[in-house]
């Protein structure tokens, strides 16, 4: 008797792709994050590889480079292509204005099918770290076996060891399993600490990764029914992929798309939500504070680089370059020098790096954004 081919069989013959998300500007990283050079397409660990040669690398052994399709702007397309060398130049979809994570998306997805009757579909930021990659793809593999049936969509849940405020959260129903995935109650904001308090102690909510994994043909579905302006644009726009046409039909149409995150536009709408816990050594890298996890310190508790000498200096974060950089008596400060800017910074105000941005903007000091 021929035996039924298990889910997991069934989930690997489906094609794997996978749509980077790289059009953000990482301004807590200013001044080394700039306008011309974002976070992502920066080095922060010592391998010396930027964020999205990592992010590519680290899902090359699941997805072909010809099926990984990076979303950024036009401002990017060059150093896109230079850092990422095996990706397709026809991969490179540049947004002509920012519309949020759910046009994104879309437009990754009409050009996956475009190429493919169905394919699974790896949404990922551009700017996380992940430190233990077996496990990454494991989970990535248990999300294709959970997507692969009905319409389901599968987003991956952070399993969250202290009480953040900086993330969004993810409540599920630990009595509603699909696979390995749990069921989705609701995504919640940002929460106070004492909300952040309860989440950790409930041990019923996760940390929104923004990672997700579907079929190609569910989420367009779930756009078709959710956001019906949106997908009739990115249909016109599929229409006109590789030809003449697609550069102005791009622009045309989606200028007019209303910016929506995946979050509010989709997730928080569709039925058939689950969500896998990761524990794959998760880094959203949110600001130079994220350099202390990245980095090792040394025996004062600093993370330092380039030309340092400290003093008296303790848990401090200096990044430099070829300029001396010598510090007395400083604790938990943030200093970053680059070639034209320097920030000093108390770690305790790390996440207001942006007001910096706001106030150039002000002053009409573009040179420095």
């Amino acid at each position: 008797m021929k035996k039924h081919n298990s889910s997991r069989e069934r989930a690997n013959k489906m094609i794997m792709t996978a749509l980077i998300m790289a059009g953000g500007r990482g301004e807590r990283f200013w001044p080394r994050s700039r306008k011309n050079l974002p976070k992502q397409f920066l080095s922060l660990t010592d391998d010396g590889k930027t964020m999205i040669q990592l992010t590519v690398e680290r899902i090359s052994s699941l997805v072909k480079l010809e099926d990984i399709y990076i979303a950024t702007n036009k401002d990017y397309k060059e150093l896109a292509l230079e850092q990422l060398p095996g990706i397709p130049e026809k991969n490179i979809l540049c947004e002509p204005v920012g519309r949020n994570t759910a046009p994104c998306i879309g437009l990754g997805a009409v050009h996956i099918a475009k190429k493919y009757d169905d394919a699974f579909m790896f949404v990922l930021p551009s700017d996380h770290l992940i430190k233990f990659n077996k496990m990454f793809l494991r989970t990535l593999q248990e999300a294709c076996e959970v997507a692969e049936k009905g319409k389901n969509l599968v987003t991956i849940g952070i399993t969250p060891d202290y009480p953040e405020t900086g993330y969004g959260y993810i409540k599920f129903d630990s009595h509603i399993m699909e696979g390995q995935a749990y069921r989705v109650e609701r995504f919640v904001e940002k929460p106070s600490l004492e909300v952040a308090k309860e989440y950790l102690a409930s041990e019923e909510y996760l940390w929104n990764s923004g990672m997700f994994i579907w079929k190609v043909s569910t989420i367009l579905q779930n756009i078709q029914e959710f956001m019906p302006d949106t997908y009739a644009g990115l249909k016109r726009i599929q229409d006109t992929i590789e030809t003449p046409e697609e550069g102005y039909i791009l622009e045309k149409e989606f200028t007019t798309f209303a910016s929506q995150s995946i979050d509010y536009g989709i997730m928080e709408k569709a039925k058939d939500i689950y969500i896998l816990p990761g524990t794959f050594g998760w880094d959203d890298v949110g600001s130079w504070l994220a350099v202390e996890r990245i980095k090792k310190t040394n025996e004062f508790g600093n993370v330092v680089n380039g030309n340092i000498i400290t003093v008296n200096t303790h848990n401090c974060v200096i990044q430099g370059g070829t300029k001396l950089i010598a510090t007395v008596g400083l604790e938990d400060m943030i200093v970053v020098d680059s070639e034209d800017a320097t920030l000093v910074c108390s770690k305790d105000h790390a996440g207001e790096i942006k007001k910096v941005l706001e106030n150039l903007k002000i002053c009409n000091r573009e040179e420095y954004i």
